[in-house]
């Protein structure tokens, strides 16, 4: 690319294929430099995590209470305790992301974002007024696909800017 992208985002989600795609970015795409020494307007990359919602990730309903109890009861402690560890699991990824820019001389943001992967990374592609998101491809079989759905496949319909879906090991 021509060094005018001002805002690339590279989603990763801890997998492998979000790495790779972060790492192609990184060797292969040219950010807009700072139009004179000191001024801030240089083009950034973020590095972009979106983190399940507790009880997407484990059901927070840890079940009802047998003998006619309620069906639902909310243990705050359970989703204290859950909420602790995903922040922990985003934490760790975030910093291997940075490490992967290390060395890089490049500007890098970071943003955690709560919620369904496939909206928020075309929301929050639309509110940084991205020029290009850069995102890695599970590659799932038909079967799984069709029970999971494309995250890939979703932010390619339904983003403004181009998408690079980067594909297993082709981080040169």
């Amino acid at each position: 690319m021509d060094g005018k992208l001002g805002c690339v985002v590279a989603a990763v989600d801890g997998g492998e294929e979000s790495m790779n795609a972060l790492g192609w970015a990184l060797n292969n795409l040219k950010l807009r430099p700072p139009s004179s020494p000191g001024s801030d307007d240089a083009g950034k990359l973020v590095i972009l995590h979106v983190q399940s919602p507790p009880n997407i990730a484990a059901g927070l309903n840890p079940g009802g209470i047998p003998f006619g109890g309620p069906t639902y009861v909310e243990v705050p402690a359970f989703a204290a305790a859950i909420e602790a560890h995903q922040k922990r699991i985003s934490n760790a990824i975030i910093s291997h992301a940075v490490g992967i820019c290390s060395g890089k001389n490049v500007n890098v943001e970071t943003k955690v974002v709560v919620g369904d992967p496939k909206e928020l990374i075309c929301e929050m592609t639309t509110k940084l007024h991205a020029d290009l998101l850069v995102m890695g491809s599970h590659a799932y079989g038909a079967i799984k696909r069709m029970f999971l759905g494309s995250v890939s496949n979703y932010c390619i319909n339904s983003v403004s800017c181009p998408v690079i879906i980067i594909k297993e090991n082709s981080t040169s």
